[in-house]
C-alpha cells in the first residue's frame, strides 16, 4: 500500500515579527487527506501558521515546504476560508454568483463560459449540501449557511488543501457538530488536507487524524491520542497541566502558563 504524501513539512521551524519570536523549533509534517486540527490559547500563533503556509509571511529560520515547494502566494492548491471573509452577511449578492466569481477569479488565463462557470458552482454548493442556497442572498442566511457556502468558494477551484480559520465561532452545538461533519466528509470523498483553527477540540476530537497544538512559544504535533495528555500537555507549558475526560469523552485541559481551558 502506497504511504499519502506529506503536503506540509515544518522542521526547524522559528517564525516571528520584527522583533518578537511567536513560537520556535517546531518540527512537524501532515499528510495528504489528513484532517487536521490547530488549537492553543489566544495569541499563541494559530492564524500564524495560516499566514506561513499561504506565503504571506516568511520563517524567522529553518525550513517549511508546502507541497514539496516553498510556500507561496496566490497557490491555487489551497483553499482558504478567513476568519473574516471580505463580503458579510449584509451583502444581497447571491450565493451561487459568489462561488462562481471565486471559480473564475482562481482560473485566470482559462477561457471557461459563463455555463461551465455556474456548472462547477453548483458542483461546489452540492459537495457542500447548500444547492437549496444557490439563488438566496448572503444577507438572508444564518451563521451556518454563510460558513457552507464560504466553504463551497473554497472548494470551487479544485483545491489539495483548506485552511479554515475559526469557521465555527458564533455556531451554535449543532451547527458546529454538522459543519465539523461536513468538513469530514469533504476530507474524505475529495482526499484533501484540512487544516481547522479552533478554541474546542471537543466537536473536532472523534473526525481528526492530527492535532497541531501551539502555546507558550512551541509547537506540539501529532495524533490526538499522543499529544492531549498531561505529560506532553505540561512539557508544551513548561508547567503542569492536566488533562480530563469526562463520562462523554469530552476534554477538559486545567492550567497552562495561560490558564487555556478546552471545556
Amino acid at each position: 500500500m502506497v504511504k499519502p504524501a506529506e503536503v506540509v513539512s515544518a522542521r526547524g521551524l522559528t517564525v516571528g515579527y520584527k522583533d518578537k519570536v511567536v513560537w520556535k523549533n517546531a518540527d512537524f509534517s501532515v499528510k495528504r487527506g489528513e484532517f487536521v486540527a490547530i488549537i492553543g490559547p489566544n495569541g499563541a500563533g494559530k492564524t500564524t501558521m495560516f499566514r506561513l503556509l499561504l506565503g504571506l509571511l516568511q520563517p524567522v529560520s529553518g525550513e517549511l515546504r508546502v507541497f514539496d515547494a516553498k510556500p507561496r502566494k496566490g497557490n491555487q492548491k489551497i483553499g482558504y476560508v478567513p476568519q473574516r471573509h471580505t463580503i458579510d452577511n449584509e451583502t444581497n449578492i447571491e450565493c451561487i454568483e459568489l462561488v462562481r466569481l471565486a471559480h473564475s477569479g482562481n482560473k485566470l488565463g482559462l477561457s471557461l463560459s459563463p455555463a461551465e462557470e455556474k456548472k462547477a458552482a453548483y458542483a461546489a454548493l452540492e459537495a457542500v449540501g447548500a444547492t437549496d442556497l444557490a439563488h438566496k442572498s448572503l444577507a438572508s442566511l444564518s451563521g451556518g449557511e454563510l460558513q457552507r457556502v464560504f466553504l463551497a468558494e473554497a472548494l470551487v477551484s479544485g483545491p489539495e488543501m483548506l485552511l479554515l480559520d475559526e469557521p465555527l465561532s458564533n455556531l451554535d452545538l449543532k451547527r458546529i457538530k454538522d459543519l465539523v461533519g461536513l468538513v469530514h466528509d469533504v476530507v474524505r470523498s475529495r482526499n484533501v488536507t484540512a487544516f481547522l483553527v479552533a478554541h474546542d477540540i471537543n466537536p473536532l476530537i472523534k473526525y481528526l487524524d492530527r492535532v497541531i497544538y501551539v502555546a507558550n512559544g512551541k509547537v506540539a504535533s501529532g495524533t490526538p491520542e499522543e499529544v492531549l495528555t498531561s505529560r506532553r500537555l505540561t512539557q508544551l507549558y513548561g508547567t503542569r497541566v492536566e488533562v480530563l475526560k469526562d463520562s462523554q469523552g469530552n476534554i477538559v485541559i486545567v492550567g497552562g502558563a495561560e490558564g487555556h481551558h478546552e471545556d
